[in-house]
């Protein structure tokens, strides 16, 4: 497995909904959000499973966050499965 970053510039009233989708979209190990000056402002793992009432807390303070209405970068730190042929592939063949 390997990962990889995807970067999302974001309003402050549009950062829940984005961070929400993110989550729904799986695979995501970790998200990073940061303020105009790129500092990080909150970070959370996430881990395969993560489900409802764990997210109820980090969703709340993504909404706090939200409501300070400046810019935002999301970090995505997503896993992405090797492909097949790289996994069919031995050493020394």
């Amino acid at each position: 497995m390997s990962e990889f970053k995807e970067e999302f510039k974001v309003k402050g009233q549009e950062l829940l909904d984005k961070v929400k989708d993110i989550i729904h979209e799986g695979n995501i190990r970790r998200i990073v959000i940061k303020n105009d000056d790129g500092k990080t402002i909150l970070e959370f793992p996430l881990t395969f499973g993560v489900i409802g009432a764990v997210l109820v807390p980090i969703l709340a303070a993504v909404g706090a966050v939200a409501a300070l209405a400046v810019d935002y970068t999301i970090e995505v730190y997503k896993t992405e499965e090797e492909p097949e042929a790289k996994k069919d592939e031995q050493p020394g063949n």
